[in-house]
């Protein structure tokens, strides 16, 4: 049996619409249900953030997550695939009146991905004070807390509501398939099927 992490909301319903097609039948939790088996599947519905710690320690051999969160937790795991669903960037955002100036000593930047901007800001040899927020991360410019912010972008309609705008795009971020080490080497005929398995579907849906 594969037990497999995915992040709760829209991903986790996608990933299991695709197991749904691949082997049939209904693959949906229920409610608030946590644990989802079928067949030979064991489906763990976690916090998307959690899902790369779950299979690193094990807990999970593979699970979906988005590459920013793959890149934030700089995590030791193997990356299969992009699934290519959940698109999105990683963005700086600013008030609407403001520019981004990359010639000031030191820039304070509001986000919940620490590790993303100071490397970001390292690779623009600029100084950067981080303030670490877990929610209504638009706020911070807003009331002086920041310079800018680095947050998830999709539409963009949430930094516009909010007298924000894009001023430049870290890295672009979609929900990957990734796996533990020892599971993968333990259980790789399983992993490799069912690996190839969800490739021809994503494949098939890009074409």
């Amino acid at each position: 049996m594969l037990t497999v992490a995915l992040p709760k909301g829209r991903i986790a319903e996608q990933t299991l619409e695709i197991f749904a097609e691949i082997f049939g039948g209904e693959f949906k939790f229920e409610g608030r249900e946590l644990i989802l088996e079928m067949g030979d599947f064991r489906f763990l519905n976690v916090r998307n953030q959690d899902v790369p710690t779950y299979v690193e320690h094990g807990a999970a051999d593979i699970g979906v997550v988005g590459l920013d969160v793959i890149t934030e937790k700089e995590l030791d795991i193997i990356q299969l695939l992009d699934m290519q669903l959940g698109k999105c960037k990683v963005s700086i955002g600013i008030k609407n009146e403001d520019e981004l100036d990359w010639s000031r000593p030191n820039i304070k930047v509001a986000t919940k991905m620490v590790n993303i901007t100071k490397n970001y800001f390292a690779n623009k040899a600029v100084g950067v004070e981080v303030v670490k927020l877990y929610g209504s991360i638009e706020l911070a410019p807003l009331v002086g807390l920041a310079d800018c912010i680095v947050d998830i972008v999709e539409t963009g309609n949430t930094m516009r509501e909010n007298g924000l705008k894009v001023a430049e795009d870290i890295m672009d971020s979609s929900a990957h398939l990734i796996a533990n080490k020892n599971s993968f080497y333990g259980k790789k005929e399983e992993i490799l099927t069912l690996y190839e398995k969800i490739i021809t579907v994503v494949n098939d849906r890009n074409r």
